[in-house]
């Protein structure tokens, strides 16, 4: 377990220590995106398997599959949780082209800002939300994962 500035990891998978840097790099990108939002209060991380995803998946949301990133807003002065799946993010990343970490970073910021209160379910939601992940992301060097691939 590792805290900064608020930001506790739990890595829960063991998978997740075979990327060198990428827990100080999810922690920098949580806490910009905590201030880009303005979210107050502590947060943890848990960086977890799909086993794990699937089930907090099916008993919060009765979706029984895994997911990428969950977010429980918290309450009392309390940020809230976020849960990242290991393999759903490896896939994912794979099959968009794009590196892990700068998708696992992508999905930590995605999750922090759904505890500010964020959402994209609606358009006119989205049009919030997407803006502001991709200007927290342009200040951590990842580009737009909303933009369409280039040919």
């Amino acid at each position: 377990m590792q805290i900064m500035s608020g930001i506790t990891l739990v890595v829960e998978d063991e998978g997740w220590r075979a990327h060198r840097g990428l827990q100080s790099r999810l922690k920098l990108a949580a806490e910009v995106a905590r201030k880009s939002s303005r979210l107050k209060g502590d947060v943890t991380i848990l960086l977890a398997g799909d086993r794990k995803l699937r089930a907090l998946n099916r008993d919060f949301r009765r979706l029984d599959k895994p997911t990428n990133v969950l977010s429980f807003p918290g309450a009392d002065g309390y940020g809230g949780d976020i849960a990242i799946a290991l393999g759903v993010t490896a896939r994912e990343a794979r099959d968009a082209g794009k590196t892990f970490t700068d998708h696992a970073i992508h999905l930590a910021v995605h999750g922090m800002l759904h505890l500010a209160g964020y959402d994209h379910e609606r358009p006119k939601d989205a049009k919030l939300m997407e803006p502001l992940e991709v200007k927290i992301l342009a200040r951590l060097g990842i580009a737009d994962p909303y933009a369409a691939p280039a040919p």
